[in-house]
């Protein structure tokens, strides 16, 4: 025991602390004892919760086997043996000094040989000797064994002492935990924490998702070795310290348990219905506790209940205030569920809502009852235990015996639901801590949805979202021995992805029609929105002075043009007088040379017209249009222009700049964190200005924002309140491994502003140099030896950066709760194709955004700022499609992604109606500024003729068909199919004369009783070649061609279909 030793501040600190709680309450929970005898037996290698050894652990810091320790008035005696009277020792010293108080220390030291008898009497004596009618309080529900234990049990017995229970009495001295316990019970807490979400979610995810067969009891021994190595939840705790509380609990296939001490079962994990998981760790011998519910194909019975489960957990916390009795938890959790209307739950919930912990996992003194229950009425006490600051609790809402009629699986039928959580009680009328906050518990992120290999149309069930009956058919029957897969035809539930995707989009037009006229009725109730034109920040020309006084003109030699770069100004010789023009009033100048090339005319043109804010100004004022100049120099003429031009353009810029910086909004200083995060060696985009080589800078995280710097002294500060969106793309097929931050409001990156912040690294050459030699083999050593050094660069830029990442996130979640900032992933199994600038990238959707990271300009959009979006030019002989993001604020430009591959259109709708957007389809591209003009202008009109079901291209083509069977006229059968083909492969044909139609049709109807002749048949072929040369015309053809087909632009009323001009049926011959 050299390397062990005894924080002896700490225990004279809480010996002091024991005696001054034992005194005070000496007839309350201690129970009337005078006398304490504590004693603790042989080491045991069981998971044991006794308060004895709870006691030990408190005082010293470590348990001391084969001791007994005796409380008697101002003093302590301690019965054990010499190695730990050695350890004892310095605590012996400090109590001497009076550290402990009025308390003093005297170790009683036993001997190898010695069994203990005579140091046992004399304890015995000391405690006769110390009140003339000795209580002793012992804490009887401790079983100990052990040669000393068992002749301590007997010399007490034979004494003839009073004895009572002082369980109470010790269970309210350690309920109130001091800062440093309430850090261990923060780590342990963590540790579950992050056990559950970074290794029992992974896992519950891979076998479920895989199909494999993984029983109950093989997850809980892998989870308990994950808890005890902490490096494999991704928790930088000491792995000493660390242990389970009690062996990791899965639950799922019907049969629960919800107790602590049911163990997990031989039974495989079960892909369907609920998992409960449930966790126990201690760190330092501090306990906490976590358990969630996760459920698969969730009913709406389920849903319900959950989320009544979840209110009634989260109505217990908030009820557990100090000076509240322990029965307020329960109170406001059946409080919770009545007013969500679930008091079907209350009857089948566990016995309480929960207890207090520490040291021991159950402090049973401290429960939390339900109303009604057994122990209700005693904690509604008024010397009942009472709630108080530092107190920890699992908080734990379990409900049994739920049944799910509805789910095709047996074993899904039967389930249960519990949520529990470690809470901290803080004083201050603060909210009570939940210190497993860290695995999340709302409905989205424990419920899954999952479909069967058949629904889903291949062996990955997760690439369509189908439905296809009951799990028999899609796994060949396997309940029903001997007969065949039942067809989709044959089941009456089967939907189709594109059936599911049509009844969720009517569901998202009715809510999307509401919100947009609630928001646009809004919008026009406010105050105005921007100004028009001249409302831009920056200095009036009307307010503006070249010189305040003819003294400030610098002194004319002669009569020449002359630039005062100082005075922003121009001189201009006029009627023998140099009259200076400020810069701002001057358009253009440009100079031509005569035909000999002697003289040079110079023409000056000044800013004019109704949109001119002096003009607007003073409207009765005449204004100068230009002045033209004759020079015989022509290289003067040529460099006063050229100094004109330089002076405008730099003084232009500079009003840009002080326009641009008018209107940025003032950010934060930054706060130095007293922890700094770095990651080094990054560049980034945009850069800053300015010549020289460019050199990589490091990227800090502190307090409230990052600070880039490099080494040449250049600094960008981001504050946390000012990302809107914070991004993280690790390179796989990319080049860089990037951060990026998408902004609320623009910061000025040097001279320019700009919204989006990137910080990368390359983690290979983008150019690599082919020498002489020529391309190796690939299976050459070295270039098998350059692969797997990039590979491992990669991987190691990865790390770093994901390192990164998870600092910054605890950092955020710690001390910026409130700004709900999360690090975003994009998913690059959803990305597609596209062209929303000038070049075709790869664009990938994450949790909040779509977003292209890679090439410059960036594209980063909001999925909350999305109206609607329109897929254009579909179509089935087409290989490419456009797609049109119209915004929330109809004011801003309606974006476009060109020539998406047609083979991601199926997966964007699908991405689109999981993310809740409403979507349409056209085979026209439309124009979207009248669009959204009229429908800023008619909102209420826009939502009664039907909102944007006008793009609704089926619903049109519906109308559109029964518009023309409604046509009187009656085309013979081979007409009629021929009518059709000319009338789709050759519009221009709308110019024939009557008389041409009348004649074919005569014709048409003669031929028709002898079949088609060659010149008809040599037309079907014209026009079908005609078709397929149409899907490879050029995208500017076919936007030309839409735009001649268009009967103008569409209004939200409806657009311009097929039988818009009422087209007549045709036949032509060649």
């Amino acid at each position: 025991m050299a390397d062990v030793s005894i924080d002896v501040a700490q225990f004279c600190r809480r010996l002091k602390r024991l005696y001054e709680c034992w005194t005070t309450q000496q007839d309350g929970v201690w129970s009337g004892a005078n006398v304490l005898a504590v004693a603790v037996g042989a080491p045991s290698e069981d998971l044991r919760y006794l308060k004895s050894n709870s006691l030990h652990l408190w005082l010293f810091g470590y348990e001391l086997p084969e001791t007994v320790m005796l409380f008697v008035p101002g003093k302590v005696l301690v019965l054990t043996s010499q190695k730990k009277a050695t350890l004892l020792q310095p605590a012996v010293d400090a109590a001497s000094k009076g550290d402990a108080g009025a308390v003093a220390l005297e170790v009683l030291v036993k001997s190898k040989a010695d069994d203990g008898a005579g140091l046992c009497s004399q304890l015995l004596d000391a405690a006769r000797a110390a009140s003339p009618s000795p209580v002793m309080g012992q804490l009887a529900k401790d079983k100990h064994t052990g040669k000393l234990m068992d002749v301590w049990t007997q010399a007490v017995t034979d004494s003839g002492l009073e004895q009572v229970d002082i369980s109470g009495g010790v269970a309210d001295l350690l309920a109130c935990k001091d800062a440093n316990e309430v850090l261990n019970v923060k780590k342990a807490a963590l540790l579950a924490a992050k056990a559950m979400q970074n290794w029992v979610v992974p896992k519950v995810e891979d076998v479920v998702d895989s199909g494999k067969k993984m029983k109950h009891s093989k997850l809980s021994e892998m989870c308990e070795e994950a808890i005890t190595d902490p490096q494999k939840v991704q928790v930088k705790l000491k792995a000493d310290n660390c242990d389970i509380a009690y062996p990791p609990s899965f639950q799922s296939g019907g049969t629960y348990d919800l107790r602590v001490s049911a163990p997990s079962n031989d039974s495989a994990l079960h892909d369907d219905g609920v998992i409960v998981v449930s966790l126990g760790t201690r760190y330092s011998s501090y306990c906490a506790n976590i358990s969630r519910s996760y459920i698969i194909n969730p009913s709406k019975d389920q849903t319900q209940q959950y989320n009544a489960l979840l209110a009634a957990q989260e109505a217990a916390i908030a009820a557990l205030k100090p000076g509240a009795p322990l029965t307020a938890a329960g109170e406001a959790a059946v409080a919770a569920l009545k007013s969500s209307g679930q008091e079907a739950l209350i009857p089948l919930l566990s016995r309480n809502v929960g207890f207090g912990m520490g040291l021991e996992f159950r402090e049973g003194s401290h429960v939390l009852p339900l109303p009604g229950s057994g122990k209700a009425a005693a904690a509604g006490d008024a010397a009942a235990p009472r709630v108080r600051p530092g107190m920890v609790f699992n908080v734990c809402l379990g409900a049994s015996g739920l049944a799910n009629p509805d789910a095709t699986d047996p074993k899904a039928r039967n389930y249960a639901l519990q949520i529990a959580d470690t809470v901290i009680v803080v004083e201050g009328g603060k909210p009570n801590e939940v210190a497993t906050a860290s695995a999340p518990k709302n409905y989205e992120k424990v419920t899954y949805t999952i479909q069967d290999e058949e629904e889903a149309g291949g062996p990955d069930g997760r690439l369509e979202d189908v439905t296809n009956g009951g799990p028999g058919a899609a796994r060949g029957g396997a309940g029903a021995p001997g007969l065949k897969k039942a067809l989709r035809s044959d089941d009456p539930t089967f939907k189709s992805a594109e059936q599911l995707r049509k009844e969720k989009q009517e569901e998202l037009l009715k809510k999307k029609n509401e919100e947009t006229l609630q928001r646009l009725t809004a919008q026009a109730g406010g105050a105005g929105g921007a100004g028009g034109p001249g409302g831009a920040v920056g200095r009036k020309v009307s307010e503006t002075h070249a010189y305040r006084s003819v003294t400030e003109m610098p002194l004319a030699r002669d009569l020449r043009i002359q630039v005062d770069n100082k005075a922003e100004a121009v001189l201009l010789p006029i009627y023998g007088v140099l009259v200076p023009f400020h810069i701002t009033t001057i358009r253009n100048v440009t100079t031509t040379n005569d035909a000999g090339g002697d003289a040079a005319l110079v023409r000056v043109t000044f800013n004019l017209g109704p949109s001119y804010e002096p003009n607007q100004r003073f409207p009765n004022a005449v204004f100068l249009k230009e002045l033209s100049f004759r020079s015989s120099d022509v290289k003067h003429a040529n460099k006063v222009a050229l100094d004109i031009k330089l002076l405008r353009s730099s003084i232009a810029q500079r009003d840009k700049e002080r326009a641009e910086r008018a209107t940025l909004v003032a950010q934060e200083k930054l706060v130095r964190g007293k922890k700094i995060f770095k990651l080094p060696d990054l560049w980034m985009r945009p850069a800053f200005p300015g010549k020289g080589r460019k050199v990589p800078g490091s990227l800090e995280a502190h307090a409230n924002g990052f600070r880039y710097q490099t080494p040449k002294g250049e600094i960008l500060d981001v504050m946390y309140r000012n990302i809107k969106h914070a991004l993280f793309q690790p390179a796989e097929n990319e080049m860089i491994t990037i951060l990026h931050m998408h902004l609320h409001n623009p910061i000025m990156v040097g001279n320019k502003k700009t919204k989006d912040v990137q910080f990368y690294t390359e983690v290979m050459d983008v150019v690599q140099t082919l020498d002489g030699g020529g391309r190796r083999n690939m299976y050459d050593p070295d270039e098998l030896e350059d692969e797997q050094r990039e590979r491992e660069r990669r991987n190691k830029i990865n790390g770093e950066f994901q390192q990164f990442v998870k600092r910054v996130q605890e950092m955020w979640g710690k001390d910026c709760p409130d700004l709900g900032l999360e690090w975003d992933i994009p998913f690059r199994e959803l990305g597609f194709s596209g062209v929303p600038h000038r070049a075709t990238v790869f664009l990938m959707p994450s949790v909040n955004c779509l977003v292209e990271l890679t090439e410059m300009p960036f594209t980063v959009i909001t999925l909350s700022d999305i109206e609607i979006v329109n897929l254009e030019r579909v179509g089935f002989n087409l290989k490419n499609f456009d797609m049109a993001i119209v915004f929330k604020d109809f004011t801003r430009e309606v974006l476009r992604v060109d020539a998406i591959p047609s083979k991601s259109l199926e997966g964007i709708k699908g991405w689109l109606t999981d993310m809740g957007i409403k979507y349409y389809e056209s085979k026209l591209n439309l124009q979207w500024k009248p669009i959204l003009k009229n429908i800023l202008a008619d909102p209420v009109g826009f939502v009664e003729q039907g909102g944007w079901d006008f793009l609704d291209m089926e619903k049109s083509d519906d109308e559109e068909e029964e518009g023309e069977a409604s046509e009187e006229y009656a085309p013979s059968d081979s007409g009629g199919e021929e009518d059709d083909d000319s009338d789709d492969s050759d519009e221009d044909s709308e110019d024939a004369s009557l008389e041409e139609e009348e004649d074919d049709d005569e014709v048409g109807d003669e031929d028709e009783s002898e079949g088609k002749d060659w010149d008809e048949l040599e037309e079907e072929a014209r026009n079908a070649d005609k078709a397929r040369t149409y899907s490879d015309e050029s995208d500017d053809e076919r936007r030309g061609g839409a735009k001649k087909r268009k009967a103008g632009a569409p209004g939200p009323g409806g657009g311009a279909g097929p039988g818009a001009a009422g087209a007549a049926a045709k036949r032509r011959r060649p």
